[in-house]
């Protein structure tokens, strides 16, 4: 197998001919491949210069093609330039390119034209198209983000799309353990992701996102003994955080960014506490994921029953709840075909009150907090 890179200024006219004899070689040659790199004119000798003196070659002009050894590794063989190129082309496959000049410097000006919007597009794109991936409050290592990441980034998740910008931000400010992960991040090489970056600024980390995910889980409260004063607890430090959370959405991101909410415990209530604190955002942009917890319990039952179990939900009004739902298009809607028994309504019941009850509490907390002294509502997150 053959494969080929061929590099060179956008709007370079030999650049033009030699993709033209390569198209035609990649049509014509089951075994021949062609990987090309079209190099903005303001960049292309700077490029040239870094590429050179990494493989130790001597090349001054647009293009530049080598061959790749795919089959034992190591650096690329340096071919040359144009004619070299048409030189290697008449040679081993007799295939030459017959584009006479006028056509040549169409093509250039036009090549030239594409990359220039492609770039404005790109910049555009690598700004807003960002992934606010929470970490768990708990554990910046948290091995949930490792499995995560790269299915974020599986191709073709996102047809039509370019690279993403992937911002890390951890509440608790363990900015060490993140860098760490950015860098782990990097290593993978992933084909959509263009950068990765940390921050401890909660409004820049959640400026013009496309896509947010919150993974924040919390301790209970150390040395507690009474379960009821450590649910008030979590509930409270819930409350004045998606409170907050909420609030930076609606000030930083895009109006129609997409957010997950997905954890351990209190899934509903962040993700109630996030849909009112951001009102200029569809609320079905905000999806909560119970199914982890879900899941959980449908193993241990498997494994007692040796059976996979089916769960219904029905539908409270006025509580984030769970349900069964249908995608299609990007968007989702409640599925109609549930039957819902008398024993199934209690239960649901039952789950309704709890929601009902940790949502009271997280408002009591928040009313004595807008009756407290105004402050940036940022400032009571962790730094």
């Amino acid at each position: 197998m053959a494969k080929f890179v061929l590099a060179g200024k956008a709007d370079c006219p030999y650049y033009a001919k030699a993709e033209l004899l390569a198209d035609v070689l990649q049509r014509n040659l089951p075994d021949f491949h062609i990987h090309k790199i079209c190099v903005h004119p303001k960049v292309w000798e700077k490029w040239l210069e870094d590429t050179c003196a990494s493989n130790d070659w001597k090349h001054s002009s647009s293009p530049i093609i080598w061959r790749e050894l795919i089959d034992r590794g190591g650096k690329g063989m340096l071919l040359g330039g144009f004619s070299d190129f048409l030189e290697h082309a008449q040679g081993y496959y007799g295939i030459t390119s017959d584009m006479n000049t006028d056509l040549m410097l169409k093509i250039a000006e036009e090549n030239g034209q594409t990359k220039e919007l492609c770039m404005e597009e790109e910049i555009h794109r690598h700004i807003c198209m960002t992934f606010n991936l929470r970490k768990p409050s708990f554990s910046a290592l948290n091995p949930v983000c490792y499995s995560l990441i790269p299915q974020l980034f599986t191709p073709g998740l996102y047809p039509g799309l370019p690279t993403f910008s992937l911002h890390l931000m951890d509440a608790d400010g363990s900015e060490e353990m993140l860098q760490g992960l950015k860098m782990e991040t990097e290593d993978l090489a992933l084909h959509q992701l263009h950068e990765v970056t940390v921050h401890s600024d909660h409004a820049q980390a959640f400026q013009e996102a496309h896509f947010i995910i919150f993974l924040d889980d919390l301790q209970p409260m150390c040395g507690s003994n009474d379960e009821k004063d450590d649910k008030d607890h979590m509930i409270s430090q819930v409350a004045e955080r998606f409170h907050c959370y909420g609030q930076l959405i609606e000030a930083n991101a895009r109006k129609d960014v997409r957010v997950i909410v997905a954890g351990d415990s209190f899934v509903n209530l962040k993700c109630s506490l996030l849909i009112e604190n951001a009102p200029s955002v569809d609320p079905h942009n905000f999806v909560a994921m119970t199914t982890q917890l879900e899941y959980e319990v449908k193993t241990q039952l498997a494994q007692k029953l040796s059976v996979k179990t089916a769960g219904q939900f029905g539908i409270p009004a006025g509580l984030v709840f769970s349900m069964p739902v249908s995608f299609s298009g990007g968007c989702w809607s409640v599925r109609t075909d549930v039957t819902v028994t008398d024993e199934l309504k209690q239960k649901l019941n039952a789950c309704a009150d709890e929601l009902k009850m940790e949502r009271d509490i997280a408002a009591r907390i928040l009313k004595m907090l807008d009756a407290s002294p105004k402050a940036d509502f940022s400032d009571s997150l962790p730094q």
